[in-house]
């Protein structure tokens, strides 16, 4: 143990040597860009390569060196090949990483930048290279000015203050749950309670959501009304869940026990067809239908419209369930005098939770970040939705408001984080449980 802690040090002193070495040579071979304010290095792709090869080179270095005493030591031969490839995965996974995770770095330094600019055409002045050449944010003008500015004007009532503290007493009692769990053998009792208070946070922030009026966003700026659209987001997201788990609950039902039924086949092929084709072709008659039934501009237009997109695909996801539980619990409750209505209310739709809680999931975050559609449909800034209210501070070519959008998308994007968070479990086992099987 102390010879492998003593060889991972010396290793990343050299490699952190390597790397200073690295970037000084790099600091002096920066020239300014005649544009845009960042800084140019000739060949610079050729430092890159070489602090990429140089890492790997100390890290079969150190496979070699590491594998050498350590058979010395115990007497074994053991390949120092595994240990080095071991050691460039890791490099390549943290690579990946970072790639995936800049992007989203940006954002989130955009969205502090009071320039609201998410390129600036002025040079930095910083002591770090890459803060110079823009690969790092600068962070020297952080503010909160952009979130500040989504919540201006918004006029909060009591009793929503009240929904909100008896919110957070409920998350602070399921976290001391969480953490009591963790050395108290009754375990079973405790996750029941857990269920309970989720159940009743869930029901408290639906309360809130649906508190949310028009009348309490009294700024002036478009940006002003974000909240207003996150709730219009999150109320038509919960509702096109909820009845779309309607609508496939009762036609994958009938799908998976009546099978003698005539066209039972011909319309599960039409369910598969159906998917074939993208949504999107179907704009023009969507509209019409919806403007002859008087539903354009209003969030039940935009519900009835996302839940008949999800009767394909939540059809076959539960009738594969289904066919998975089989039917003896079923014929055991109508033998003891249960019908078949009733075997269905009270034996397979409690057996269905976590299917139920995947097609939400689905339905959920599908309609939560759709935006043709909604765009299509809703033209008043008052019933938008986040998409579209991202949208608007993108328009126009030299009037884009990164610091605003960047801020507004981070906000829009906690409902999602949430949510997944708190149904993980039952979204993991109802996406293995969902698998379509003949």
């Amino acid at each position: 143990m102390i010879l492998r802690r003593l060889l991972v040090s010396s290793i990343s002193l050299g490699l952190l040597t390597y790397l200073y070495i690295l970037v000084r040579d790099l600091a002096s071979r920066v020239r300014p860009t005649p544009a845009f304010g960042s800084v140019f290095i000739p060949y610079g792709w050729l430092y890159a390569l070489a602090g990429l090869l140089g890492i790997i080179v100390l890290l079969l270095l150190g496979s070699l060196l590491y594998t050498a005493l350590n058979n010395r030591i115990q007497g074994r031969q053991r390949s120092p090949w595994q240990l080095f490839s071991q050691g460039v995965t890791h490099l390549v996974m943290w690579m990946v990483l970072a790639l995936v995770y800049y992007p989203i770095l940006q954002v989130v330094s955009a969205s502090f930048d009071p320039r609201n600019t998410l390129f600036s055409f002025k040079a930095v002045e910083s002591p770090l290279l890459l803060v110079r050449a823009k690969v790092i944010p600068d962070f020297s003008q952080v503010s909160l000015e952009n979130y500040l500015r989504l919540f201006n004007g918004l006029v909060v009532y009591k009793f929503q203050w009240g929904l909100i503290a008896l919110a957070l007493i409920v998350v602070a009692a399921s976290t001391v749950i969480v953490m009591y769990r963790t050395w108290n053998s009754n375990t079973y009792r405790l996750a029941t309670r857990q269920n309970m208070l989720t159940f009743v946070l869930v029901l408290l922030a639906f309360a809130l959501t649906l508190s949310i009026v028009p009348e309490q966003f009294t700024g002036r700026a478009t940006e002003n009304k974000f909240l207003l659209w996150v709730r219009n987001t999150l109320l038509v997201a919960s509702f096109t869940g909820i009845l779309s788990v309607m609508l496939t609950a009762t036609a994958g039902y009938a799908f998976a026990r009546f099978k003698h039924l005539p066209g039972r086949f011909s319309m599960l092929m039409s369910f598969i067809f159906i998917q074939m084709f993208p949504g999107f072709l179907t704009l023009i008659a969507i509209y019409y239908l919806m403007s002859r039934l008087d539903l354009l501009n209003t969030l039940t237009g935009l519900v009835l419209a996302y839940s008949g997109a999800v009767i394909s695909f939540g059809t076959w996801v539960y009738k594969g369930y289904l066919e998975s539980l089989g039917t003896s619990l079923e014929e055991a409750a109508m033998i003891d005098g249960a019908s078949r209505w009733q075997a269905f209310m009270r034996i397979v739709l409690p057996l269905s939770t976590p299917i139920f809680v995947f097609i939400f999931l689905i339905q959920f975050v599908g309609a939560y970040s759709e935006f043709i559609l909604a765009n299509l449909f809703l033209t008043g800034v008052d019933s938008w939705t986040v998409g579209i209210g991202l949208y608007s501070f993108t328009t126009g070519q030299f009037n884009t408001r990164w610091g605003i959008f960047a801020a507004a998308s981070i906000l829009g994007s906690l409902p999602i984080l949430v949510i997944f968070y708190g149904f993980q479990q039952a979204f993991v086992s109802g996406h293995t449980a969902g698998a379509v099987k003949e």
